[in-house]
């Protein structure tokens, strides 16, 4: 896999490159909000916010941070809670630690992770059968 300025790339996926992106270089100290997809690859402490999009956490990347996003994907480091409406994913040379919140997480073989898990339902698959139940009731 290539990067747009022509570097192999093996880990990160072709579709997270065109995220936004910070740096490899870069630090910051202090919370992020973004409404686009979001590729880190240098260091954050902080709070980070995407709620409707994805985080890819590059190999790169070492993250001391709570962050809530719709889908969460780490092949570097990550130290906080981690909370996504759809996905977690730790790649296999990922490291996590901390807690993971989502419907659906994957540790891959090879990953660390040290902390808690928690899966929590969809709130519409959810609705669904009560619905169902209810309506046969009747």
């Amino acid at each position: 896999m290539w990067t747009k300025n022509g570097k192999q790339k093996d880990a990160v996926q072709a579709a997270d490159l065109t995220a936004d992106r910070l740096p490899s270089g870069l630090h910051v100290k202090g919370d992020i909000t973004c409404t686009e997809d979001l590729l880190i690859e240098g260091t954050v402490e902080g709070l980070i916010q995407l709620d409707q999009r994805k985080l890819t956490v590059a190999p790169t990347a070492k993250l001391t941070a709570d962050i809530n996003a719709r889908d969460v994907v780490v092949y570097g480091y990550v130290k906080g809670n981690v909370r996504a409406q759809g996905r977690i994913e730790i790649k296999r040379k990922g490291a996590a630690i901390g807690s993971l919140t989502a419907p659906q997480i994957a540790i891959e073989e090879g990953a660390d992770f040290k902390g808690s898990l928690e899966i929590e339902k969809d709130p519409a698959i959810e609705a669904a059968p009560n619905v169902a139940a209810r309506a046969a009731s009747r």
